[in-house]
């Protein structure tokens, strides 16, 4: 018998394209595996989580950089389809932000946290993230907020070089312009001309000290803070491998235990009256020791499967449970469990460690949407490959038609597929 009440669906929340986000595949197994009949409102084009055996049925989503008004209606009108009150479950930061603005017009359709409704902003944007930090004693990077193309360059001096750029507010970026949420800045001209996009980016640009990659210093937390405040499910996780590698989202991560990391996440999360999933960032700095947060995911990161305990708990069953007023069952850590996503450190996967392993994409009750990513990411890579090598073959010079004109024809180089988010130093993707 389930411990989750399968009379209450969940619905899974996204706008984000990126057809390579494993995270929705492991919220869409963990509630189906329960019993729990689940909604998936995202882009289900080339996506291999709708070859899920567990999904129920995939919605339209909202267009990117859509309005909260517009998420509004996308979910009421899923809403009307499901049939009965459901646990929304946000997977990205501008649902996770339109949930909580719009947690009142919800209630009578979808079951949600009792956060404070701009929290989830909050935490979430760049610049508000480092005064939370300050205000509760938690070490974040120097972050500085310039006013102007020269106040940057005068900045990056003051920080040093090279320096970590940051927007603010990353999910305003607009599709396709280029800009990219975070990047390493190496000189002061960079950050100057990138302060001059500020108008294009949508929220402020900020410069942070770069705190260097190494053996043992990147650090996350998954949890879920219960309607008392408590940090339930989750842990601490350490990053062993990146993609890209030493600056983006987790490609093998460990459950390892680690007090300090708890007791940071438990503080921050404790100052700000949180309620929900969260999902933290953690670089340590290899002169001080000090773990710094660099991030603060108002949802479940894409990894959060890492964190099964031993009654099969993990966040997002720790969120169903608790707003149908189950009880959360009590396990014990996996220590040394592992998660690997196999397109990002294929061999990896081959090799299962002695706590156990979960990878992204595969999975013996759910086979089929392992094979659609390798069909897609063969794609994906061939396609990166013809755009960096210049491979795209010219169309053949025109030859002449009687009584016309021949017209030259335009060399054009082979589209990109959608390619993931990748992020720099001191940051990850939205796992």
């Amino acid at each position: 018998m389930s411990l989750l009440d399968t009379r209450v669906p969940a619905v899974l929340l996204r706008t984000d394209r990126n057809p390579f986000h494993h995270g929705t595949l492991g919220a869409v197994r963990s509630l189906g595996r329960a019993g729990v009949e689940v909604h998936v409102v995202a882009d289900s084009t080339g996506s291999p989580v709708r070859r899920s055996r567990y999904v129920h049925h995939m919605h339209s989503p909202p267009p990117p950089g859509a309005s909260a008004r517009q998420i509004l209606d996308v979910l009421r009108r899923v809403a009307g389809r499901v049939g009965r009150p459901a646990v929304l479950i946000p997977l990205d930061d501008a649902t996770a932000i339109a949930a909580g603005r719009l947690r009142d017009d919800l209630a009578s359709s979808y079951l949600l946290p009792e956060t404070p409704a701009t929290l989830a902003e909050r935490v979430a944007d760049k610049a508000e993230l480092a005064a939370v930090c300050a205000a509760a004693d938690v070490p974040h990077p120097l972050t500085l907020v310039p006013d102007s193309p020269r106040r940057a360059a005068d900045d990056a001096h003051r920080l040093g070089l090279p320096l970590v750029a940051k927007w603010s507010r990353p999910w305003l970026l607009p599709a396709g312009g280029g800009l990219r949420s975070t990047q390493l800045v190496h000189t002061a001209r960079q950050a100057r001309e990138l302060h001059a996009r500020t108008a294009e980016a949508g929220s402020p640009l900020l410069l942070q000290a770069y705190l260097p990659p190494g053996e043992d210093r990147d650090w996350f937390f998954h949890g879920y803070a219960d309607r008392t405040g408590a940090v339930r499910a989750g842990g601490p996780g350490r990053k062993r491998l990146s993609w890209p590698r030493g600056a983006g989202l987790t490609a093998v991560g460990h459950w390892t235990p680690n007090p300090e990391v708890r007791a940071l996440a438990e503080r921050i999360t404790g100052a700000l009256g949180y309620r929900g999933v969260f999902d933290l960032d953690f670089r340590r700095c290899g002169t001080t020791g000090r773990y710094h947060l660099l991030d603060f995911n108002p949802r479940p990161g894409a990894q959060f499967r890492l964190f099964a305990d031993s009654a099969g708990l993990d966040v997002v069953r720790a969120l169903h449970l608790d707003l149908t007023g189950r009880p959360l069952p009590e396990g014990d850590p996996v220590a040394g469990r592992s998660f690997v996503v196999e397109n990002y450190a294929p061999f990896a996967a081959l090799r299962t460690p002695p706590g156990g392993r979960e990878l992204a994409w595969y999975a013996r009750d759910d086979r089929a949407p392992g094979w659609a990513m390798w069909a897609l990411w063969a794609r994906h890579v061939s396609g990166r490959l013809r755009q960096r090598l210049g491979t795209a073959i010219p169309a053949p010079a025109p030859r002449s038609i009687p009584r016309a004109v021949s017209q030259p024809v335009s060399r054009v180089a082979a589209p990109s597929p959608t390619s993931p988010t990748s992020p720099a130093d001191n940051e990850k993707a939205s796992s």
